[in-house]
């Protein structure tokens, strides 16, 4: 038995030894070293930078009362279309206890002095029919009785104004009927029925009863990195894409470049606006997110390579060019003079011809 069991360690020692030394001898011969390669070609290529942003109205107007008081009614809501002077929300005045004191003081002495002026009047005209007096003196009664007549009806007019904020004479022109100042699409009502709102003044911007936009009339607002700002300008074509319409691009034209910059996480950047011309047929609706496409250079039929083809070092450029494939392939450095990059290709001016081919990265087994 215990001839047995050596015999079996000794095969087990062994088949140690030998595993460990093929493992060794596996591992000191030299890996053979795999790259992609590449062929040059003749494209077109373009540098570009995207701005990210929203799609916005060019205006959007805030309509605010021109009186306080508490929402009566409240005839749109958002998504409907509005002409400008249409009633958006009627507005119920609450009277001012002291403004309400003296309207109704003013009512008073006016009916006064109508009736005073009545009665001189009366009198005035039985003296001038019995010819005693001058047909002056009479007019002048005339006068009188109109002018208290007149300004008993502005009285009334006046705490009519105070407790409703409306007159039969000036219905039209109420200021508790809020309207749309232009044509165009109701964005908002913030508001509803019951709810108190604030005339504007020195010290409130007083309560918003509705946003209003003419969506035809739609920009592209966002931000360019300092880096590039430089190489664009107004005027410049602009593509839009937006992220809730898939495969749509729209053209823009670039209308606006901040001369002042902005601190956005660390980044310094420059708000640009563009103008979007939107077809007929689609519906953009406001504050849609959105990419803006700048063609900053531009190539047409040149050489290029992919980037990650091309060594950088210092403010030399070089490619690998393969000399010989056979019995395996041979590559020489070449020192070359490069252009424009897309972020995955790259021009290649000077030291390459189309159609060679070039070194790339190395290919993990």
């Amino acid at each position: 038995m215990k001839k047995y069991f050596k015999i079996g360690l000794l095969v087990v020692v062994g088949l140690i030894f030998i595993g460990t030394f093929a493992f060794l001898y596996n591992n000191s011969k030299p890996k053979e070293v795999v790259y992609e390669s590449f062929k040059s070609t003749i494209s077109d290529i373009e540098k570009n930078t995207i701005a990210t942003g929203k799609i916005e109205p060019r205006d959007e107007i805030l309509i605010k009362p021109q009186i306080s008081g508490i929402i009566d009614e409240v005839y749109k809501e958002a998504g409907q279309p509005i002409k400008q002077g249409e009633i958006i929300a009627k507005v119920k005045v609450i009277p001012e206890l002291g403004q309400l004191n003296s309207a109704e003081s003013r009512i008073r002495i006016a009916e006064i002095n109508e009736k005073q002026s009545q009665t001189d009047f009366t009198r005035m005209k039985k003296l001038y029919n019995d010819k005693l007096i001058s047909s002056e003196e009479f007019e002048k009664s005339q006068v009188s009785l109109k002018q208290a007549k007149e300004e008993l009806q502005s009285a009334k007019d006046n705490l009519q104004i105070i407790k409703e904020g409306i007159t039969k004479n000036s219905a039209s022109f109420s200021s508790t009927l809020i309207r749309s100042t232009i044509d165009g699409l109701i964005l908002d009502v913030p508001v509803k029925k019951g709810n108190s709102v604030i005339m504007s003044n020195t010290f409130n911007d007083g309560t918003t009863i509705a946003t209003v936009a003419n969506m035809k009339d739609l920009i592209f607002r966002g931000n360019v990195d300092e880096t590039e700002v430089g190489k664009i300008h107004e005027g410049m074509p602009v593509k839009i894409s937006l992220g809730a319409l898939q495969n749509v691009d729209f053209d823009a034209t670039l209308e606006y470049i901040s001369p002042k910059g902005v601190d956005n996480n660390g980044a310094n950047q420059y708000e640009i606006k563009a103008a979007i011309t939107v077809p007929k047929d689609v519906t953009i609706r406001a504050g849609y997110s959105a990419n803006a496409t700048i063609v900053l250079e531009k190539a047409s039929k040149v050489v290029v390579v992919p980037e990650s083809s091309v060594e950088f070092s210092g403010d030399s450029t070089f490619v690998y060019v393969m000399t010989d494939s056979v019995p395996q392939k041979k590559y020489k450095r070449t020192q070359v003079t490069t252009g424009i990059s897309d972020g995955i290709n790259i021009v290649i001016k000077k030291g390459l011809k189309v159609n060679q081919t070039v070194r790339g990265p190395k290919i993990e087994k």
